[in-house]
């Protein structure tokens, strides 16, 4: 209601209406503010001097727009009366509700009379503060318009709705909160004005006391007072004319005002106009709520744009820090280029120095040598040594010649970094494509009539909405593990179709999806609870594997019919691979997070439910030590110590079965083989810490192991091609290992529960390969239906 408030207001005075009055244009005023917006015309314009003259063709003669200039084509703000020597420009003002409006040329003669009674001047013209549409009064004034009673009525009910605690109207001073009313006094009281003014005796006694709340309603029931006339003021409206829009009395038929028109009952057609108006309200109903979607998708865009305006920066960030982190590798390489020419001329030259120092070292002592030599007195003694100091001499300066005394290397480095290439890529460093603006697409609407479950499978459908303008590239549909997780996407692609299988029985699960193009994301469509069946036990829910694909009616298309690998994408995405034949369907699934407790892919046998699922190793988790080959079905390893390899898939309910074979046994290792934890230990044998519980065999016997401690010391080994089976029956929480299709040994572990990997350890002596999807044994089959 506080929306419709702008409707209920004048748009001169700014307040709610009194006694509107519908002017000829439909718009609506205040018959106070109507006569305050009065303007007096020239005489030559007045309706009677048009009579006179034969123009005169209606009592409301709109003004020549041509000759009343309201408004400059500049828009000034003032407006001016062309064309009238009498009527002097008058600047426009502005009312509360911003609406311009012209006051009158002179102030309004003073009048004890109403608004509707009081003389109106002679020759007034009235223009409609909202289209701006002039017409000039007859001799009735403002009487000859209609009073809106209907807008009465409704700011009345307007006033009382948004009116605070009712009050009583006998109180003198402070109204007290009325507790009653009387509907034949249809006055408010409160409790001590009751008893005074209405107590419950004599005639009184007879009248009817409500609540205030009721008695408001009844008052907002009562009849109002029904309009007169314009013309007979003391007659009702009866008729209706067709051509002149407008209500009619008996007597204005009878005076032949209407005589050539149409005129119907007003009971007829008031009941046809509310009609019209309800089917227009239908229409613009709906351009309401298209516009309410459309701000929520605006605000929805507001926080996308955040959201990657974010995500953005962050990648431009990125992508700067690269270059900084590449470009300050290659000035720590060219550093160590200049570092490197530094030492190498610092040892040429030092060892040049220490050279020449010797030498220079020796030729001194051979002068000062010599120098003693001729100091002596003995010719004899002088000549037996003299020829050999001469050539020690002249031997020692052919050693100075040339070339000894020149540096051999020089101070300059002969290197020049040449960054002028490097400065303007940088200086032309910019996006490369400003990605098109373009909306996302709408959000997808779930097709109730067209979803629905059979067994433990369930197919859904969805459509863009029927105004929807912007193309989806695709769709992504998100199922919860059934037991109220997170939601996890299963299918991205282009069908609105798809049928999900593999679900658990007696599951109740949420979808939802959303659609996509390059631009973004829809938001998602609402949530839709899938209940699946509830009896495990009839023939229509048992699938064992191979099923013939004739076996599922209700596949109305298979969505997984082409390898969909979100793999790549995070973890918690999903690999799906339907693959249908005449002979056999089958369900791979290399997804880790759906199979956390409660979402596992089931088939039902009888009253004996097994998962069949096809894993490999996950070369992703595995020690660094480990080698894959075979599409990572076979592992080995270039250790001779024990590493450990864990599979893709991880297990929370049902029954699994998968065998290794060994391919390769050399010098009697003792390979392991179980399940553990995903943060199980890499680097030792499986089972010596508390997150793997494993079998480890060599070529005579084997041993069970958890938490580093040996139990069931089991007689038979293996050799090459011997076959590991491993069997996880989570329904009754144990662990069992076969050696040749044969138990090894009791059950090795029970009470095991929680999230379980497939696990090897080796070490380069052995080699094994993995197989998958297999069926559990038929004599394990049997025991645990008897169970």
């Amino acid at each position: 209601m506080e929306e419709m408030e702008e409707e209920l207001k004048c748009p001169v005075c700014g307040s709610f209406y009194r006694e509107p009055i519908i002017l000829p244009c439909s718009h609506n005023l205040c018959q106070a503010c109507a006569r305050n917006i009065l303007v007096q015309t020239p005489e030559s314009e007045s309706p009677q001097s048009r009579r006179a003259s034969g123009s005169g063709v209606s009592d409301y003669d709109y003004l020549d727009l041509d000759k009343m200039s309201l408004y400059s084509e500049a828009d000034s703000g003032y407006g001016s009366y062309g064309g009238f020597a009498s009527a002097p420009t008058t600047p426009c003002q502005k009312s509360p509700n911003g609406v311009r409006v012209f006051p009158p040329a002179m102030p309004p003669p003073p009048t004890h009379l109403s608004p509707a009674l009081a003389p109106v001047p002679r020759n007034s013209c009235i223009t409609c503060p909202q289209c701006h549409r002039s017409l000039i009064l007859d001799d009735r004034g403002l009487r000859g318009f209609p009073k809106n009673r209907v807008l009465e009525g409704v700011i009345d009910r307007y006033q009382q709705s948004k009116a605070a605690a009712l009050k009583c109207q006998l109180c003198e001073k402070a109204p007290k909160e009325a507790t009653v009313m009387c509907e034949q006094c249809d006055v408010f009281y409160c409790d001590p004005c009751r008893l005074r003014c209405h107590p419950p005796r004599g005639p009184l006694a007879k009248h009817r006391l409500v609540p205030p709340a009721q008695g408001r309603v009844s008052r907002r029931l009562s009849p109002r007072k029904v309009s007169t006339c314009t013309d007979h003021e003391l007659e009702n409206h009866s008729m209706y004319c067709v051509q002149c829009k407008m209500p009619v009395c008996y007597q204005c038929l009878e005076e032949g005002k209407h005589s050539s028109h149409e005129v119907k009952a007003l009971g007829a057609m008031w009941k046809l106009h509310k009609s019209q108006l309800s089917q227009a309200l239908n229409g613009l109903s709906d351009r309401a709520k298209e516009a309410k979607e459309f701000l929520v998708q605006l605000r929805t865009m507001v926080q996308q744009i955040q959201e990657n305006s974010v995500e953005f920066e962050a990648c431009l960030v990125a992508q700067c820090d690269a270059l900084i982190d590449a470009l300050n590798r290659r000035k720590a390489q060219l550093l160590a280029r200049v570092n490197k020419e530094h030492e190498h001329k610092l040892k040429v030259v030092r060892d040049q120095i220490s050279h020449c120092t010797v030498k220079l070292r020796q030729t001194t002592g051979l002068m000062e040598y010599c120098l003693e030599v001729i100091k002596e007195n003995d010719p004899s003694g002088f000549l037996q040594i003299s020829d050999a100091l001469i050539r020690r001499v002249h031997l020692t300066e052919d050693q100075w010649g040339k070339g000894t005394l020149t540096p051999r290397m020089t101070t300059d480095f002969d290197l020049s970094l040449d960054n002028s290439p490097l400065l303007q890529s940088i200086h032309q460093l910019d996006f490369v494509q400003v990605k098109a603006s373009s909306p996302v697409p709408a959000t997808p609407i779930l097709q109730l009539e067209e979803c629905c479950t059979h067994n433990n499978s369930a197919t859904l459908s969805w459509k863009q909405p029927p105004l929807s303008t912007v193309a989806a590239d695709g769709y992504i549909l998100e199922l919860d593990d059934g037991s109220g997780g997170q939601f996890r996407e299963v299918y991205v692609g282009k069908e609105t179709m798809c049928t999900v299988d593999g679900l658990h029985f007696n599951s109740t699960y949420n979808a939802r999806v959303k659609a996509f193009n390059k631009t973004g994301v829809s938001p998602y469509s609402k949530t839709l609870v899938l209940q699946t069946s509830e009896d495990t036990d009839s023939e229509e829910q048992t699938l064992p594997f191979p099923v013939p694909s004739e076996r599922l009616p209700l596949r109305r298309m298979s969505p997984f019919s082409s390898t969909l690998n979100l793999q790549p994408s995070f973890p918690g995405r999903s690999y799906f691979d339907f693959r249908s034949s005449p002979h056999q369907l089958s369900l791979h699934s290399s997804l880790q997070s759906l199979n956390a407790p409660g979402c596992n892919f089931e088939t039902q046998s009888a009253s004996y439910s097994q998962l069949v699922a096809w894993f490999a190793f996950d070369p992703g988790s595995a020690h660094s030590d480990i080698i894959f080959s075979n599409d990572n079905l076979t592992v080995t390893c270039s250790s001779y110590d024990d590493r450990v390899v864990l599979g893709k898939t991880g297990f929370s309910k049902g029954v699994h079965y998968w065998e290794l074979t060994i391919d390769r046994y050399d010098n009697h290792p003792d390979p392991a083989f179980g399940v553990a934890r995903i943060d199980v230990m890499k680097d030792m044998m499986l089972g010596k810490d508390d997150k793997a519980w494993a079998m480890y065999v060599d070529n005579n016997r084997s041993w069970f192991m958890h938490n580093n401690s040996h139990t069931n010391r089991t007689e038979g080994g293996i050799t090459k091609g011997a076959t590991i089976g491993v069997l996880l029956d989570l329904n009754r929480k144990t662990l069992t290992f076969f050696v040749n299709n044969e138990q090894q040994g009791p059950i090795a572990f029970e009470n095991v529960e929680g999230l379980f990997f497939p696990a090897v350890s080796l070490n380069r002596n052995v080699q094994v390969t993995l197989h998958t999807g297999l069926p559990v044994p038929d004599f394990y089959s049997s025991r645990a239906s008897i169970a």
